[in-house]
């Protein structure tokens, strides 16, 4: 590897930085540093406002460098040195209309591209990460064929939802990690030869130490209301209307339900937050449903705290930091049976699993929590080994600093 053992620092993208769900990476960067690595933070765009919920995001916001330009001064200097044999050549393998993004997302990328290069000569920095596989990535592919910089990569979920380029993307990286072995046994059908030879595979996690309890969990007790929490941005494919077509099932077959839910859409609370507010109303869950919106780190903790049960019905998630920190909090947690969710949750060990999508089972499986308190009190410990055992945050700075700074 390139990177120079004298300067241990590196340039960490991530894109829209620090949004909602980015927890995550504010851990990684904490273990980074406290292995005496310096991550050097850049991203493409500040979110929205009502995605930036942190009590820590305006320090993250003051250290990350926004790459976003529409300089022609930065575009006129990269173009001549952009590889456009290749990026032809890749182009002429896509049907038209996605080889069409694609060399429409090079010239949007290409003036960040000039920027975070220019800004990494400065300070010495020769290698990039970039915590994603859409235009962050190009980004760092831009910069490394114009510049001679490495990259590497992060695969956080199914490739197809990272937009066009993905051979191009990822035919100069160094090392990609991948997050799940239901995402990497995927790859080689989907790259071929454009695949790096190196391909860790490294989960996210949590920090164990802060996401702990600091009361004893007191399991439901029958009759009594079923304190459900959801963590998750609001968007379809989370789930929350089916969480709360269960939550209706269970008021009607007589069990009271409180069901708090912390999110907020991509649009910072003008988009899919207005069809969930719709289907509260539609299904008579005002005294039992809340919205929260996006809150702090913090304050899903407190609400961990006060839940008797944690519940993400996603229709497809990639592996799940909500259900790690739920887990780690010795919340019973319930997933869905789909993605890479398998791989953390094994269903009646550590958790519950239901199929995507089914309402009535997992009104079934909330039912049996709420009439079956020891068996919430087994899942609520075996959830916090699991995670302690696998999934602690520190094991992605482990895998950076060995990865970019291998002989």
């Amino acid at each position: 590897m390139s990177a120079a053992k004298s300067n241990r620092s590196f340039a960490y993208l991530v894109p829209q930085f620090p949004g909602q769900t980015h927890i995550f990476f504010w851990r990684e960067i904490a273990a980074l540093e406290a292995q005496g690595v310096t991550p050097v933070l850049y991203s493409t765009t500040v979110p929205p406002a009502g995605l930036i919920s942190h009590q820590w995001s305006e320090d993250a916001m003051a250290r990350t460098t926004y790459l976003a330009s529409r300089n022609p001064a930065l575009l006129l200097a990269i173009l001549p040195r952009l590889p456009w044999g290749l990026i032809l050549r890749e182009a002429r393998l896509m049907p038209k209309i996605e080889a069409r993004a694609f060399l429409k997302d090079v010239i949007i990328s290409a003036p960040a591209a000039e920027k975070l290069a220019q800004d990494c000569k400065q300070r010495g920095i020769t290698h990039i990460h970039a915590h994603s596989c859409g235009r962050a990535a190009l980004i760092a592919a831009l910069a490394h064929y114009a510049h001679g910089l490495t990259y590497s990569l992060t695969l956080h979920g199914p490739l197809q939802d990272y937009g066009v380029g993905q051979r191009f993307k990822w035919r100069g990286a160094a090392f990609v990690s991948i997050i799940t072995r239901a995402l990497l046994d995927l790859l080689p059908g989907q790259l071929g030869d454009a695949l790096p030879t190196r391909l860790p595979l490294q989960p996210m996690g949590v920090d164990t130490s802060a996401f702990r309890r600091d009361v004893p969990y007191v399991p439901p007790i029958p009759g009594e209301p079923l304190r459900v929490f959801s963590c998750g941005r609001l968007n379809v494919v989370k789930g929350h209307q089916d969480l709360m077509q269960a939550v209706r099932l269970l008021i009607d077959q007589g069990q009271p339900v409180q069901l708090e839910i912390a999110g907020e859409d991509d649009a910072g609370g003008s988009g899919f937050r207005g069809e969930l507010q719709q289907r509260v109303v539609e299904l008579g869950l005002e005294d039992h449903v809340t919205l929260l919106g996006a809150i702090s780190a913090e304050a899903v903790h407190d609400k961990l705290m006060a839940a008797h049960v944690f519940v993400l019905a996603s229709w497809s998630e990639p592996l799940g930091v909500a259900y790690m920190e739920a887990m780690s909090c010795e919340v019973p947690t319930v997933g869905t049976d789909a993605g890479g969710v398998p791989e953390l949750i094994t269903n009646g060990k550590d958790g519950l699993l239901v199929p995507p999508k089914d309402p009535k089972a997992l009104a079934v499986v909330l039912t049996d929590l709420a009439d079956n308190p020891e068996v919430a009190v087994t899942l609520a410990q075996a959830g916090r080994a699991r995670v302690v055992a696998a999934f602690d945050s520190s094991r992605g700075a482990d895998m950076l600093v060995r990865e970019i700074w291998r002989d």
